[in-house]
């Protein structure tokens, strides 16, 4: 990006020009004579109150290198290679698994993970652990809108229903007479988190509430042979919809939890999971995250198997079967400017009770609720809102059984792939993961090793520029998503402008990014098509 461009986005910011952006929630562009306003249908942007309840305490990029506003008297595009770096690489997460031995029999060598916040607090959230009771690790991406909180609360528990699906009778027997006898519960899930992925202790009890309510529900079945494990994460997915929905209409004293209900109920989000579990790959896909497999070929040639389909107005199959839920009346209507009722972009999501409820009982909650204002919540029925629900939360589970050439899996929020086709990304992580390579083997130390072999060590590192190499693939394909020129070069001009857009002009330049890695064994791969 030129001076000239990087003039011209704070100029147009300035002269209120309309810039085209890649709005993603029913979002409203209002240009005004000083400044460009955005108006959420469903959500006030505004600062909450004192007193008020919000779940929007999230990680912050250093505030230092982002500016609040166009108009603030010193804006300036300029960012040091350091401070790039620094923004780029506060969310980063990364975990190598081991067994016992320090060896590695998992069919998961590692993952890594990274977020961009674009909206101010970010709205993604992102999960990943490892069943305890059960086999496999589970990773998660959830891209949130009209606010963080149905985000949050589906990061903290989807995985945990998905757990409790799977777990064998005995097990979900062993947990209830534990928790009824008040006896400590073994650990469902092994969480990763990043330092500030952090749960909100003052509901986690009312989740587990709602959790054990689900496990006695399966113990009430009465079927010995439980789930598959398609049949589990479609299972998880609704009930935990249906949770969702469920907690605001009930009877609830306490404030707080009344309040943090709603916000959850009426925000939204996506959600994109996988399991893994040796050679088999499950991916639960509602809304448009998505999940690409890399191929290796053995010409040493890369290629791309997506394992889901968006689900939006530009999916065939969604039309469809849109076209079938409701009357032939409504066909003109479902879709209006390729959004569901001309709202929202998704025709999956969790939360969202605005495309789901009745018009008498979206009244009825928020009539007998307190400020809904101060809460975010925006009182709107679209037009045409004849035959609810017109959204859900039912996944589309994907199974592939993993081959030695398959090499990584890349779950991200669309807020990537509308900057970068399945295949670039593909190709963006092959190349780095050569780039790394390459690196270790450069950087292999004679010994004895001497201050000047060091110093010539290093030296060799910058001129080839391996000093600033991303150690975090996930990192890697953001830093590209944001700064790549037309040539698919990322362009450290463009980078410092797009990185230090301020708050009330990034959204229109792209949506907040999360994006997680997770990287094969082909050992472990090789293994089990060797016993089996």
């Amino acid at each position: 990006m030129s001076r000239t461009v990087s003039s011209w986005i704070l100029s147009s910011a300035r002269s209120s020009i309309i810039l085209q952006g890649k709005g993603r929630w029913y979002s409203i562009c209002i240009p005004n004579r000083n400044k460009i306003k955005w108006k959420l249908v469903f959500s006030k942007i505004c600062p909450y109150p004192a007193g008020s309840c919000s779940l929007d305490r999230t990680f912050s990029f250093p505030k230092a290198f982002r500016h609040t506003s166009t108009e603030e008297e010193h804006f300036s595009f300029q960012l040091s290679p350091a401070q790039i770096n620094d923004i780029l690489r506060a969310g980063e997460l990364s975990h190598r698994t081991l067994d016992l031995n320090g060896k590695n029999a998992n069919s998961v060598l590692r993952f890594e993970s990274n977020q961009l916040a674009s909206n101010s607090p970010i709205e993604d959230r992102r999960s990943a652990a490892t069943c305890l009771q059960t086999a496999g690790m589970m990773f998660g991406v959830f891209d949130g809108h009209a606010g963080t909180a149905c985000a949050q609360a589906v990061s903290e528990r989807l995985l945990h229903y998905i757990a409790v699906s799977l777990m064998p009778r005995q097990s979900l027997e062993e947990i209830e007479l534990a928790v009824e006898a008040m006896k400590p519960v073994r650990p469902i899930l092994q969480w990763h988190r990043h330092p500030n992925d952090v749960e909100y202790q003052e509901i986690t009890s009312r989740y587990f509430e709602n959790l054990r309510v689900y496990w006695q529900h399966l113990l009430d079945l009465d079927t010995e042979l439980g789930f598959s494990l398609e049949e589990a994460m479609i299972c998880a997915f609704k009930r935990l919809d249906s949770d969702i929905s469920l907690e605001v209409q009930a009877p609830q004293e306490n404030e707080l939890m009344r309040n943090i209900a709603l916000q959850v109920a009426f925000s939204g989000a996506t959600a994109c999971v996988a399991h893994i579990d040796g050679v088999h790959l499950h991916v639960a896909n509602t809304g448009d995250c998505r999940a690409v497999l890399g191929v290796c070929e053995e010409d040493g040639t890369w290629s791309t198997l997506p394992l889901t389909r968006d689900h939006n107005a530009y999916d065939e199959f969604e039309i469809r079967r849109l076209k079938r839920e409701h009357p032939r009346s409504e066909e003109k209507t479902l879709f209006v400017n390729d959004r569901l009722l001309g709202i929202l972009m998704p025709s999956r999501a969790f939360g969202d009770v605005q495309l789901k409820w009745s018009k008498e009982l979206q009244h009825s909650i928020l009539e007998s609720s307190c400020d809904v204002e101060a809460l975010n919540i925006y009182q709107y029925v679209p037009p045409n809102y004849h035959t609810p629900p017109y959204l859900t939360a039912e996944p589309e589970v994907t199974y592939h059984k993993l081959r030695s050439k398959d090499k990584f899996l890349v779950i991200a929020s669309d807020g990537l792939w509308e900057m970068l086709s399945n295949e670039k990304v593909v190709k963006l992580v092959a190349g780095h993961l050569a780039e790394l390579n390459m690196q270790k083997a450069g950087l292999t130390f004679k010994k004895p090793v001497n201050l000047g072999y060091m110093h010539n060590l290093l030296l060799q590192r910058k001129s080839k520029g391996l000093a600033s190499l991303d150690q975090n693939t996930a990192t890697h394909l953001i830093r590209h998503a944001v700064g790549s020129n037309e040539y698919g070069e990322v362009d450290p001009e463009k980078l410092a402008a797009m990185l230090s857009l301020p708050e009330d002009l990034a959204r229109m330049y792209r949506d907040d990014i999360t994006v997680t890695v997770v990287h094969f064994n082909p050992e472990t791969i090789e293994d089990y098509y060797r016993n089996h």
